[in-house]
């Protein structure tokens, strides 16, 4: 195995590349996708589209309208996806699996429409091909399109002024995401997985003979298809249990150095759309550098905490290297951690219960920032122009001031929207972990007991809340206790959010631009970028801290 210092020099050429290759993305990318969302025509397979559910893509709705259609468009998919969950055993190509039961199709149907794609099933001993392609692949697309389509009313409710809260057309938004950007990338993403050696095929279990002379069955399917998508559209649902550790996913370094690229491409181009729509192309700037700050940190310090290996076992091993895959290292799999949970991609590479105490707390605290550095597709926009607007507040308050930012004020009305958007997910990441520490169902997940079984039922809410997916490795969570109340998680953790974002994009839309004066707070200076990344870190250390410090910083001081 190498060195520790090959490892840490390894880990630092990687995280070199990753940037080179977003920072050439950056641009072209984020002027495309300002293109997407702000062109005037429609393409022939989009009109097509519009015909078929019979909407207008040119009539702008308001912030209500809009959000009554994402809903219906939501709870129309989680119906499809539970019931196709739960006929399975009818359906072709379902390779002799039975159904889900209520609890567990509810789950699973929640979890990927919402983004989040928590798996309480062994993908390879529960799911279908039919019910891969049909169900789980195609949310992965239709949920990030939401993700997009949110984001994007919220920077027109910024750009627009006296428009009665109109802030563009559901439809419109959620088609152009998934023709114009989804499909296409994730198109040629497969392609080149496949080159890479991630499989494509319909082939059910057959049987293999091993090295070692036994025999075992492995299962074919269509991989490289469900890969590109569940990384690029930040959802993380892998075909198989062992997610990106499975060879059939993730066969090698680079293919593991293009999965965490598909996840971060959008998210950190996003910036560079939002100053392009907002007429400002230094806002954008100052969004990225709060991003990229906050991710490098916190790559940095799981990096250090993995490669420190701490606890008695890893330094006689030499590395923590329990739980991670060879072909990987330690520092490819820090930063796919990071990555996955900085972003609301539920895929792993490694057991994170396996990480380091203090390597499992950062990626609890990744998720608990609220997944905004750069945070999933369109999501993790959104939610950083959240903190960014608590910042003008707590800024103006400091001068006494009526808080701006890019031109709207911030109001009585404007800040219960955001307060009660930070609230939310603190709210049930708190309450699930606590019923659960105190219950007998609740506790009968974990598989350890102490700080570390409190950090695995931690972990869980977060990741549920937050619409991550990934999970700790260590909790039973196929249970009707967990499939329901985790559900009920990440339902209100996606959908509450989107409607205050909504209901807040509406009231900029129709609120007259202000002129910049001499008291206003410059919102493109480093400054500003230094101001919101505070705010992140200290609006979570307030609300998490306690419930850190019994479960990873117990463990770490152990």
């Amino acid at each position: 195995m190498p060195s520790t210092t090959t490892e840490a020099w390894f880990a630092v050429a990687q995280i070199g590349v990753l940037l080179v290759l977003l920072a050439a993305v950056h641009h072209p990318l984020g002027a495309y996708m300002a293109r997407v969302f702000t062109s005037p025509r429609h393409l022939r397979i989009e009109s097509a589209a519009y015909r078929a559910v019979r909407v207008d893509p040119d009539a702008e709705q308001t912030w209500r309208g809009y959000l009554l259609s994402l809903l219906g468009f939501s709870t129309a998919s989680i119906l499809f996806l539970y019931a196709l969950a739960r006929l399975q055993s009818h359906l072709p190509l379902n390779l002799g699996f039975a159904g889900f039961d209520p609890a567990g199709a509810w789950n699973t149907a929640v979890s990927f429409v919402t983004n989040t794609n928590w798996q309480w099933y062994s993908g390879e001993a529960a799911a279908g091909h039919l019910l891969q392609m049909v169900g789980l692949a195609v949310q992965n697309f239709a949920s990030a399109a939401v993700g997009l389509a949110v984001a994007v009313a919220l920077v027109r409710g910024f750009a627009r002024s006296l428009t009665d809260g109109r802030v563009g057309n559901f439809w419109s938004d959620l088609v152009r995401a998934n023709v114009r950007l989804l499909l296409p990338i994730a198109f040629l993403a497969a392609i080149v997985l496949v080159a890479g050696g991630v499989i494509q095929n319909l082939l059910p279990h057959e049987a293999i003979t091993t090295a070692a002379g036994g025999s075992q069955d492995v299962l074919g399917g269509p991989v490289a298809s469900q890969e590109a998508i569940k990384q690029l559209g930040t959802n993380g649902g892998g075909f198989f249990n062992a997610n990106s550790a499975h060879p059939f996913e993730n066969p090698n370094g680079w293919t593991n150095m293009l999965a965490i690229f598909l996840t971060l491409m959008i998210p950190f181009s996003l910036p560079r759309t939002f100053g392009i729509m907002v007429g400002d192309r230094r806002q954008g700037w100052a969004i990225l550098g709060a991003m990229g700050a906050l991710f490098l940190a916190s790559v940095a310090l799981l990096t250090w905490s993995e490669l420190a290996g701490s606890g008695t076992a890893p330094h006689a091993a030499g590395a923590a290297m329990e739980g991670k895959e060879t072909r990987f290292g330690l520092g490819a799999s820090a930063l796919f951690a990071a990555t996955t949970t900085l972003t609301s991609t539920g895929a792993v590479n490694s057991t994170h219960d396996s990480l380091t105490a203090p390597g499992g707390g950062l990626a609890m605290f990744n998720m608990m920032l609220g997944e905004i550095s750069p945070g999933g597709v369109g999501s993790g926009l959104y939610g950083m122009l959240i903190v960014a607007i608590v910042t003008v507040f707590l800024s103006g308050l400091m001068v006494g001031r009526t808080p701006e930012y890019l031109g709207k004020k911030i109001g009585q009305g404007e800040i219960t929207l955001v307060a009660l958007y930070v609230l939310t997910m603190p709210l049930l990441v708190l309450v699930g972990t606590g019923v659960s520490a105190v219950t007998g169902a609740g506790l009968a997940g974990p598989l350890n007991t102490g700080p570390h079984g409190l950090s695995e039922i931690l972990y869980a809410f977060t990741s549920a809340a937050n619409n991550n997916g990934s999970a700790f490795g260590g909790i039973t969570s196929g249970t009707p206790y967990y499939n329901t109340l985790l559900g009920l998680a990440m339902l209100i953790g996606r959908f509450v959010p989107i409607a205050l974002v909504l209901a807040l994009a509406g009231r900029f839309a129709s609120q007259p631009a202000v002129p910049a004066s001499t008291g206003t707070l410059p919102t493109h200076k480093p400054l500003f970028v230094g101001l919101v990344g505070a705010v992140a870190v200290v609006v979570v250390g307030l609300t998490f801290v306690p419930a850190l410090s019994l479960g990873p910083v117990v463990e770490s001081l152990s």
